[in-house]
């Protein structure tokens, strides 16, 4: 599991993406790069790491599930995952 640290920190940065939304795409479409230079950091929606739901890993992350391969095998294997199957031939 992630420390609680980091997925605190990909929260906060995530709400801080979704404040200046609006913002930086006005900024955009102006062609006002300045004043996207002086927005935060963190305002970047690529400075988000995409991270597993239930245990925060942020490595071998499956977009389409949000969940880690290992999570994804787990569940997977238990049967909580609609449509998922193990392959067999």
């Amino acid at each position: 599991m992630a420390k609680k640290s980091w997925i605190a920190r990909n929260k906060r940065k995530q709400s801080t993406v979704d404040k200046f939304a609006d913002l930086r795409r006005k900024l955009k479409e102006e062609k006002d790069y300045v004043g996207l230079s002086m927005l935060p950091r963190d305002a970047s929606p690529t400075r988000l790491v995409n991270r597993c739901e239930v245990t925060g890993r942020r490595r071998a992350f499956l977009r389409r599930f949000r969940l880690s391969r290992i999570t994804f095998r787990e569940y997977a294997s238990a049967g909580l995952l609609p449509g998922v199957t193990k392959s067999s031939w």
